[in-house]
């Protein structure tokens, strides 16, 4: 976790391209998170922030 915005969206546009999966820039609290976009619950109580689709815009 980041309390970096700016950090946490570098991190997850980068781990989109490495893994090539949909990753999920997310708001727990004060803090960021990234985590792949398939491994997220609905029943976390996560504010979703942006998802990074590889060969996408971010």
């Amino acid at each position: 976790m980041a309390q970096d915005l700016a950090l946490a969206q570098s991190h997850a546009f980068s781990l989109s391209r490495i893994l090539m999966v949909p990753i999920t820039l997310f708001k727990s609290g004060d803090e960021f998170g990234v985590l792949p976009s398939d491994e997220l619950d609905d029943e976390d109580d996560l504010e979703i922030v942006h998802e990074y689709v590889p060969g996408g815009s971010h």
